[in-house]
């Protein structure tokens, strides 16, 4: 898999100027959604090296982020005469860059394209490391493709259009990152105010994550090994995902932020992780994200979620990636029925 670039912005219209100037393309498409159509594409629009581009538009949120959207996406592109020489501009969240970036992945059997990530959960997860996909048969990124962007190009100006719950999703994935680096980071990450958010002090954050996120990807771009350290939170965080699809979606970051408490405890039950590590990270989620609300009549439902998860190399075998510390990453490690009751029976008593 090829190397992506991935550019913290100083200067955005330079920045932007020069990762097309680096493409050789003979049409140029831009993809948004509905929201950032209306909140970041007048950040862009009058750009000259955007000028004659073709626009698409899809419905906003990951109802969306299905075949359906995808087929427009496609019919579009075929209809207003993409070639392979084509190039994809990708402006939005993880939303738009999973589904542009799977868009790109299989339209004449790839494209290359540009994702410009305006949520911090896109900046800091789904635009960096090449994972494209959509949802299917209920089940979270079910159909996907390993396509990296040619360029991410990352500036905090749009997220200043984003409100707070999205900004708390994306810093899941950041709180993560911090859990599967180091001590320094992870605590500045727990100590950070979301409350009174300090841009700068963010913009810097943010280029830490991205740069645990690109090493753990550059060490292994198809997730045979240590990439499955971004996984840290996800097996129980899709399934609390798949299971909110059912009544009302949540953000992909707070199923994570939930997920993670749950795989900490098993962390601290299987791994040794430190239990003050623990209850400070639960902290942190308990005051930011509120939590999901189900029954212990609900467990076999999302048991049954957990074992469809892609990450599982054998038929009902759930596998985890769990912590023995911060930065100390236990890849393939597996549990009981039983132990993952037991890891939703602490999430219920204490969130």
């Amino acid at each position: 898999m090829s190397k992506q670039e991935v550019i913290i912005c100083q200067h955005f219209e330079e920045d932007l100027r020069t990762a097309l100037a680096r493409q050789t393309y003979d049409k140029l498409f831009i993809l948004t959604d509905e929201h950032t159509q209306a909140l970041c594409w007048p950040l862009l629009q009058d750009q000259e090296c955007l000028k004659g581009a073709t626009h698409l538009c899809i419905g906003p949120g990951d109802i969306h982020k299905n075949l359906e959207t995808l087929a427009y996406v496609w019919h579009r592109l075929s209809n207003e005469g993409a070639t392979r020489r084509s190039l994809l501009l990708n402006l939005g969240g993880g939303m738009v860059t999973d589904l542009g970036g799977f868009a790109a992945a299989t339209f004449k059997r790839g494209i290359p394209y540009i994702n410009v990530p305006t949520t911090l959960l896109s900046m800091v997860d789904a635009a960096v490391g090449g994972k494209t996909g959509i949802n299917f048969n209920e089940l979270k990124n079910e159909i996907g493709a390993f396509h990296p962007a040619a360029t991410v190009l990352i500036d905090c100006q749009f997220l200043r259009t984003l409100d707070h719950e999205n900004l708390l999703s994306g810093y899941a994935e950041m709180l993560k990152h911090g859990l599967i680096s180091d001590t320094e980071h992870w605590s500045e990450l727990v100590n950070f105010d979301m409350q009174h958010i300090d841009y700068d002090q963010l913009q810097r954050l943010v280029g830490k994550s991205v740069q645990v996120k690109e090493r753990i990807v550059e060490q292994d771009p198809f997730e045979h090994g240590i990439r499955k350290a971004l996984n840290l939170g996800h097996t129980v965080g899709h399934a609390f995902e798949s299971f909110a699809l059912q009544q009302h979606p949540v953000l992909h970051g707070y199923a994570v932020a939930w997920g993670m408490v749950c795989e900490l405890y098993l962390s601290a039950l299987r791994t040794g992780f430190p239990k003050d590590k623990l209850h400070q990270t639960l902290h942190f989620i308990q005051e930011n994200y509120g939590r999901l609300s189900f029954t212990c009549e609900d467990y076999e439902t999302l048991f049954n979620f957990m074992k469809h998860d892609k990450k599982n190399f054998s038929a009902g075998c759930v596998n985890f990636t769990l912590l023995g510390g911060i930065g100390d990453i236990r890849i393939n490690q597996t549990a009981t029925q039983e132990e993952i009751y037991e890891l939703l029976d602490f999430y219920r008593e204490t969130l």
